[in-house]
């Protein structure tokens, strides 16, 4: 049987939502923070995290999986690219079977700038972190990708699977 949430179901994703949406707060602050570091524009620098972040995981991201992963059209894409390209801090390539596919890669720089700019903060989370179980860890993963498969469905134009 269901343990009984303190004030409801209701109750906790209220205060689960306001956690999420202060990280979130403070996860946006310092990707402006990053940016002025940087010196462009903080949608620049998401992007900038976005295909960090994608090529650690192994998964280099595409023009238009970055476009959906920031919300931008294919213009604003573009005209990011060229700027971030004419910085230094991303090449595109064509290394797919499938030449029509282009790949973006972040610069060397960018991977220090980022490392030297986040790696106190995630040192602090880490310890955070290290305090719980791995299970548990692992049950707040699972809630988070849920919540966010909900939040998907709900932003998915009516017809399309989220």
């Amino acid at each position: 049987m269901a343990e009984q949430v303190p004030g409801g179901v209701a109750a906790q994703r209220e205060r689960l939502a306001e956690g999420l949406r202060a990280y979130g707060a403070g996860f946006t602050e310092l990707g402006r923070r990053f940016a002025v570091r940087m010196g462009v524009h903080s949608t620049d620098a998401f992007a900038l995290l976005e295909i960090a972040s994608a090529e650690e995981r192994g998964v280099p991201l595409s023009p238009a999986l970055l476009s959906r992963r920031i919300s931008l059209s294919s213009g604003a894409m573009t005209a990011l690219l060229n700027r971030l390209e004419q910085a230094g801090y991303v090449t595109r390539t064509r290394e797919h079977t499938d030449r029509r596919i282009v790949t973006l890669h972040s610069s060397p720089r960018v991977k220090e700038l980022a490392e030297e700019f986040f790696g106190p903060v995630n040192d602090r989370q880490d310890a955070v972190l290290s305090r719980y179980p791995s299970e548990l860890l692992q049950q707040f993963e699972t809630v988070l990708a849920q919540l966010r498969s909900a939040m998907d469905a709900q932003l998915a134009p009516p017809g399309e699977d989220a």
